[in-house]
């Protein structure tokens, strides 16, 4: 375990909207919420910038959440020009830091590998931490083989994969619902819950990144990496801390046991939206977006079905789905309970099971009870227990951060884990690519394909 906090973070990237858009904010979150120690903060890009224009950039990304410690990393940021893939100069980028460096890592996937290459040849300071985004190489093998070219260069426990999905937050909000309550944790097994599912649905649409997204696609964006890593924390079993081993353990574990599920030799549903309203805005059809390939075919929903082989949950399937420039935005898991084994005769009304549904964004609970309606008590009724659950005192990526510069790695992703999300949906990917799988359409705006049942 790390212990030694992070006193210089350099952005590679510094330019990019990565940084602008997520890391410069979640930073500033974390700065309100912690102002013990200095940081000192250097970005980097190819691109002409001095001192004073990063500096501007940094004061606009942290206006929103303005501290006095925000105040001052923002009035001290420094900015050098480098191309991060040449060795000297990211040696010298590297030796303009003090104290422990963290380099994060705002860069394309492609460019981010070249600079673990670049890197794997330099004598690099003790205790020097490399944060990268996701996505970790682009399949099982390229994943493999990048995190053994990351071994050579420094400690598992010194690389910091990002994914802001595991903030802090939604860790305990999980942790503490399942292994907490006595009332839930018998029953989230099979044969009590009948599915499983993990929705995530915005209303966002591609917002100009087409550079990446047309390459990835729903699966690669999200189900390969932030769907499966909540869904093994929901469905883990209870590990004997949260510390880094014991919580990234588990997960590895019940990863380990998931397979995608083969009914009638399908394995997932794909489609693309067209073009729709959502609110007041006109969305082109997404073949018709800047910079998109329109005959690469990438899907932008996906939903696909899984299975964990093990004892607690065999046969119980796990739905992940995720969509863009869809009508409602969802952040939910939904637990489906079984149907009761018998119910006596008489008793008539709400036939459908009762849900368990967790919401990640806004964070909330909701469970189904079914209960003798009002006026005729042979009928039954379905009512709702709701609760809010607690707000995080940090953005999702200020939560990341702050395990980055406090050197706590249980919020990354443990190299193993990636490597296993990527040989999980790899019958996926291979169905998408030869076509074994329909691409559908839905228009902009809506709830998926009108022939998609509802969820």
């Amino acid at each position: 375990m790390m212990t030694a906090r992070i006193d210089t973070l350099i952005i590679l990237g510094a330019g990019g909207d990565l940084t602008s858009r997520l890391l410069l904010p979640g930073l500033a979150s974390f700065l309100a919420s912690d102002q013990s120690q200095p940081l000192t903060l250097i970005g980097a890009d190819r691109q002409e910038m001095d001192d004073a224009a990063w500096r501007n950039r940094v004061t606009q990304s942290f206006d929103a959440i303005a501290s006095p410690a925000a105040t001052a990393v923002a009035n001290a940021a420094h900015y050098v020009q480098a191309d991060v893939t040449d060795a000297e100069q990211l040696r010298e980028l590297i030796a303009s830091g003090s104290g422990r460096v963290a380099l994060y890592f705002a860069l394309p996937p492609a460019i981010a590998q070249k600079v673990v290459a670049v890197l794997a040849t330099l004598e690099l300071p003790e205790g020097i931490v490399l944060a990268l985004e996701k996505p970790f190489g682009t399949d099982e093998t390229s994943a493999r083989d990048l995190n053994r070219i990351l071994q050579t260069i420094v400690p598992e426990e010194q690389v910091f994969r990002v994914d802001h999905f595991l903030g802090k937050s939604t860790v305990l909000n999980l942790l503490g619902l399942r292994f907490a309550n006595r009332i839930f944790e018998p029953l989230l097994a099979a044969p009590n819950v009948a599915k499983v599912e993990l929705i995530f649905d915005e209303a966002l649409a591609l917002e100009g990144r087409a550079g990446y997204y047309d390459r990835a696609g729903a699966v690669v964006d999200m189900i390969q990496s932030h769907l499966l890593l909540v869904m093994a924390l929901t469905a883990m079993e209870p590990p004997a801390s949260v510390s880094s081993e014991d919580l990234r353990g588990s997960m590895a574990q019940v990863l380990r046991a998931t397979r995608v599920q083969s009914v009638d030799g399908t394995c997932a549903r794909r489609a693309r939206y067209t073009a729709g309203t959502i609110g007041d805005r006109s969305l082109p059809a997404y073949a018709d977006e800047d910079g998109v390939d329109s005959e690469r075919g990438t899907e932008t929903l996906a939903e696909v079905t899984f299975e964990i082989d093990n004892w607690r949950w065999a046969g119980v399937p796990f739905v992940l789905r995720s969509g863009k420039a869809l009508g409602d935005s969802r952040q939910d898991i939904v637990i489906t309970f079984a149907p009761v084994p018998h119910l006596p005769r008489g008793l008539t009304g709400s036939a459908d099971p009762a849900q368990l549904t967790i919401s990640i964004k806004p964070a909330t609970l909701s469970l189904d009870l079914i209960v003798n309606g009002e006026g005729d008590p042979f009928t039954l009724d379905r009512t709702q227990l709701n609760t809010t659950l607690g707000d995080a005192a940090m953005s999702a990526y200020g939560e990341v951060i702050a395990s980055l510069i406090d050197g706590d790695p249980v919020l990354s992703v443990r190299g193993d884990v990636a490597e296993q999300c990527w040989r999980i949906v790899a019958p996926v990917l291979e169905a998408f690519r030869t076509a074994q799988v329909p691409l559908e359409e839905y228009p902009a705006g809506s709830n998926g394909p009108g022939s998609w049942d509802s969820v």
